[in-house]
């Protein structure tokens, strides 16, 4: 398995534990609210993951995957909420 796979599927996990989390935790007002909190914690823990990570080779693929993959978990999840 590839770095790349390794350090991005962790980040769409967490990004779809947070989907359901708002899904299922929040009142129906502050769905809209609480899922772009989830995308700022994201982001956060990309960049902590990839700069953690010791190759250079890849950084920017690697943190526009786990970003670009997010977004969509989440907007299926908006679209789930309306």
């Amino acid at each position: 398995m590839n770095l790349l796979v390794k350090s991005v599927t962790p980040i769409w996990l967490v990004a779809l534990v947070g989907a359901v989390l708002v899904g299922v935790l929040a009142q129906p007002g502050q769905h809209f609210v609480m899922l772009p909190v989830v995308l700022g914690v994201i982001v956060i823990l990309t960049f902590v993951v990839q700069l953690g990570l010791v190759r250079p080779e890849g950084f920017v693929d690697r943190v526009a995957a786990s970003i670009a993959g997010s977004m969509v978990i989440l907007a299926v999840a908006t679209l789930l909420l309306l």
